[in-house]
């Protein structure tokens, strides 16, 4: 396991321009009778959506809303954990990880992060006050490059126990997850997940055994 290091997303500037130059290029093909989508996203719809992306989409003031929360970034039994971090203000903060689903990144938590670290500055109680810990799932957003084509969610729960537990220092800690994930805190080492909170409960839970068949 790596040192655990700060981290800010900043993407270099050739690669923002590199994009923009792709998205302006881009060749739009015939889409005749498709208004209702029944074959797919339509032209209509695509093309408003890559004008805005190419010319009124602002990239790093997206950026600076990112890093507007503590992060940082390691290396986990050979796998890039990327994972936001914020203390909690109140007496006794609870730790609290929280895990997105497919296809997102740990921004699908940002606008719960404010009220669950600082309940009393959203009209809360300190008292009710959790340290926040959001990682990025291995293979999406920061916590890249996937080297583990295996990777799934029992491995996962095992990557974010020893973050909880042997990096960040906690004993036990809450989970919230939304989608695949939600099955992950099930496999968390015995009495470290003090609750657990599901968008999307299910039960069996799912299991994959197997490599994922390939097709030609």
């Amino acid at each position: 396991m790596s040192a655990l290091e700060p981290f800010r997303i900043h993407i270099p500037q050739h690669v923002l321009d590199d994009l923009r130059a792709r998205l302006k290029a881009t060749r739009f093909a015939p889409d005749p009778e498709n208004e209702d989508e029944t074959y797919g996203l339509s032209t209509s719809s695509l093309r408003p959506l890559v004008e805005y992306w190419a010319f009124g989409f602002d990239w790093r003031a997206a950026e600076d809303r990112l890093n507007a929360f503590r992060q940082h970034r390691l290396d986990v039994d050979g796998t890039p954990v990327h994972f936001v971090h914020e203390k909690g203000r109140g007496p006794a903060p609870i730790p609290l990880l929280l895990m997105h689903g497919w296809p997102w990144n740990h921004h699908f938590w940002h606008k719960v992060v404010g009220p669950l670290t600082d309940p009393a500055a959203h009209g809360g109680h300190p008292a009710d006050a959790f340290d926040v810990v959001v990682p990025s799932l291995p293979g999406f957003g920061f916590s890249t490059p996937l080297k583990n084509p295996r990777e799934n969610y029992v491995s996962m729960a095992d990557r974010f126990h020893t973050l909880m537990t042997d990096v960040l220092g906690y004993e036990r800690f809450g989970v919230g997850a939304a989608g695949a994930p939600r099955t992950s805190p099930r496999r968390n080492g015995p009495g470290s997940s003090g609750a657990t909170r599901s968008t999307s409960p299910t039960w069996p839970p799912i299991c994959w055994t197997a490599r994922p068949s390939r097709t030609a």
